[in-house]
């Protein structure tokens, strides 16, 4: 396979942990289920697929530097910078293109920079069996096994068997949904035959190259001005004059709610988007109820369960259920763990209320 390359999507701005996570320290950066940040494992479960010449990064031009820190085995020319966010169909289409012109025949796993993944050992499998799919020229995509009916994540539907490789049943792909209502995913979650969008797209450079331009001609034509500049003394000055152009939009959109023939692998990994404080204390409570202490600071309880506490110094919590306490230099945040989602609330406030110091 050496002619696979992983492309790892790090360009979030990432508000949804606030206030742990903030504008100039996005979840990728945190350390959230170890003491490594969800980056740098991001990068360390590739070792036995991808050698690190073979790993890239998208990220955008203010968090590079602390990337790269996290990473240092990563060479620094692998790391394609973004002038500022428009969303992940431009970064992808951006890296796809970067890969491409050092080698046209690749095969490019997009995987995510955020995602907890227990099983890696299943994941690199699935890898493997996404690179043979792909070159018998399909868009492979990566289907997560539902556990709940969830409504915050889209949906693939398979089709028809297609292949079995690395003991993996791999199907046609007809068609991805959009997030459900309840009933909706319920159905969805029932019928067996429905998985969750993951975010990752194995494909060739190639074909990745003509989906854009076949569905994308704008974003395509913008993208052969910058590739045209790759490794010039014109790139920097080339990317920047050319990107503010790019129509901010995010790769399922772009390309491949309809792109053409998509198979999908569905798996079931331990994967986890860790998208709220309430899944960061699914991942990290032993067992229903117990109390999960973050940070370098202690807990005591008195009669309290279900905490999950992030902070550096003493917390005492007594007679309380379920809550979520974040503690960080500026900010005190506590909420109920199942109103953990409206932290996009307050992160909306803070933003109609121009208190951007807390964002």
């Amino acid at each position: 396979m050496d002619n696979y390359y992983a492309l790892i999507m790090a360009g979030g701005g990432g508000t949804r942990l606030w206030p742990l996570s903030r504008k100039n320290r996005p979840k990728q950066m945190l350390s959230l289920v170890g003491s490594n940040s969800l980056f740098h494992i991001s990068v360390t479960r590739l070792a036995s697929l991808f050698p690190p010449g073979r790993i890239f990064v998208v990220a955008g031009e203010s968090q590079v530097e602390a990337l790269r820190a996290g990473v240092p085995e990563l060479p620094a020319e692998n790391f394609i910078i973004e002038p500022f966010g428009m969303d992940s169909g431009p970064a992808a289409a951006l890296g796809v293109a970067h890969i491409a012109k050092i080698n046209p025949d690749a095969v490019i796993a997009i995987l995510t920079a955020d995602h907890y993944i227990g099983d890696v050992w299943g994941f690199c499998d699935a890898l493997r069996a996404a690179h043979e799919v792909a070159q018998k020229g399909f868009i492979v995509t990566l289907g997560i096994k539902p556990t709940y009916p969830a409504t915050g994540f889209g949906y693939i539907q398979q089709g028809e068997e297609l292949i079995t490789a690395y003991n993996l049943k791999i199907y046609h792909s007809s068609g991805f949904k959009e997030k459900p209502d309840n009933d909706t995913a319920r159905q969805f979650v029932d019928s067996k035959q429905y998985s969750w969008n993951s975010g990752m797209f194995i494909w060739s450079a190639a074909q990745a190259l003509d989906e854009f331009k076949r569905q994308q001609p704008g974003l395509y034509d913008l993208l052969t001005t910058i590739q045209s500049a790759h490794a010039s003394a014109d790139y920097r000055a080339t990317i920047e004059k050319v990107w503010s152009r790019m129509p901010k939009i995010s790769l399922d959109y772009a390309v491949m709610e309809k792109a053409e023939k998509v198979a999908m692998i569905p798996i079931d990994i331990g994967w986890s988007d860790i998208g709220s404080w309430a899944a960061v204390y699914d991942e990290l409570a032993g067992a229903s109820g117990e109390n999960v202490m973050m940070g370098d600071g202690s807990h005591v309880d008195i009669d309290a369960h279900g905490a999950l506490i992030n902070s550096n110094r003493m917390v005492v919590t007594i007679g309380v259920d379920n809550l979520v306490i974040v503690d960080t230099d500026d900010v005190l945040m506590i909420c109920t763990r199942d109103r953990a989602q409206d932290v996009k609330l307050a992160v909306q406030h803070m933003k109609d209320h121009k208190l951007d110091r807390y964002l």
